[in-house]
């Protein structure tokens, strides 16, 4: 071979390999709506405690609406320039020097809030409201991209028997189980308001973890349909108030003995506790826009209700419940898992969740 011939070899040599330090991903490009699609992003580098996972899919949810439509709450949290998504399911790529428990090759997801595990919350079985919590695609890069760098902690290794699409959503199907295990729902009769994405999944669970008759609001006719599908015995819509009164009259006429409260919409709050009996207890999960006002001293002093509030996932018990509930065959997800799509149609996926068109929807991103 000639010394032309070789050169030209090796340019088509060059031009053809990929290059193995960059990846593509979804980043927040500007401080406004949308996303961006890029293919140069640096891929990550693990170090000595970190895990880097290659990423297959990853779901999109509430928050990544916040932070696509750049409303208050994401103009004043989330940095230009990260990487977004939290929520995935991929595979061990490479490890730190000090990594002992996981090695190459493993199938994972992972807890997304990351803390140093040193304050006091951490110490006493309470890590999930760290003071020091760092989220991933909030506050550091995210699973928006083909790979990820968490801590070792912070990995879930994903048992066979669950699926990929299935796995990629254990973030907030871990909300919707941390809700309703709080709330102590067997046996009792709950009321869910608000059945979006993870409202839906409380209904499966709160099935599954022995709830007896659940009931449930939403604006959304097929959201209504949908919550009686996986186990509400009715579902009602919110904007007439008799609903209130049909719940308490099935309830020995005192109301329903669990409230699961999440929508964030400021008057199914004061519906949900009004339809709780005196004693009861209620969960709350959804998030609010911001200051709300609703009668306490009717609606929870006098009641003597218990209200619990709820912030992402116990970590690591609400794992194992959620294991062991997928496992059981007991949850129904196929109806609210409704739509893949492929990181480059992002925009698509991102606007059919938006919609309404879909409920979760999930990105494949490689593999």
């Amino acid at each position: 071979m000639t010394t032309a011939s070789r050169r030209a070899a090796i340019e088509v040599l060059t031009t053809n390999t990929p290059d193995t330090h960059t990846m593509r991903a979804l980043i927040k490009h500007h401080a406004g709506p949308e996303l961006q699609f890029v293919s140069d992003r640096p891929k990550p580098v693990p170090g000595p405690r970190d895990v880097l996972i290659r990423v297959k899919k990853a779901g999109i949810c509430g928050t990544d609406r916040h932070i696509w439509e750049w409303d208050a709450w994401a103009a004043g949290r989330i940095p230009v320039g990260i990487v977004t998504g939290h929520e995935f399911v991929g595979t061990i790529e490479a490890v730190g020097s000090a990594v002992s428990k996981y090695q190459p090759g493993l199938r994972v997801s992972a807890e997304g809030h990351i803390t140093s595990w040193t304050d006091y919350n951490s110490r006493t079985g309470n890590a999930h409201i760290a003071s020091d919590t760092r989220i991933v695609g909030i506050d550091r890069d995210g699973c928006f991209g083909e790979y990820v760098v968490v801590p070792e902690e912070n990995v879930w290794p994903v048992h066979a028997s669950i699926p990929d699409k299935v796995a990629a959503v254990l973030d907030p199907l871990g909300n919707a189980v941390h809700t309703v295990m709080a709330a102590g729902v067997s046996a009792k009769s709950v009321l869910i308001t608000g059945t979006g994405i993870i409202g839906l999944m409380a209904v499966t669970v709160a099935k599954a973890a022995g709830a007896g008759r659940i009931f449930a609001t939403d604006v959304d006719p097929k959201r209504r349909a949908l919550a009686k599908k996986l186990g509400a015995v009715e579902a009602f819509d919110p904007r007439n108030d008799a609903w209130i009164a049909e719940v308490r009259k099935a309830c020995r006429g005192e109301g329903a003995d669990v409230l699961l409260e999440m929508s964030g919409a400021e008057p199914a709050l004061a519906q949900g506790l009004a339809g709780l009996r005196n004693g009861g207890t209620a969960a709350l999960l959804g998030l609010f826009k911001g200051p709300i006002k609703f009668d306490i001293n009717s609606l929870v002093i006098f009641k003597g209700c218990t209200v619990l509030g709820i912030n992402g996932r116990k970590m690591f018990e609400t794992w194992y419940q959620m294991e062991e509930l997928l496992l059981s065959g007991k949850l129904e997800l196929d109806d609210i898992i409704t739509h893949e799509f492929p990181l480059e149609q992002f925009k698509k996926a991102h606007e059919t969740m938006i919609s309404g068109e879909g409920i979760k929807v999930v990105l494949n991103i490689g593999g």
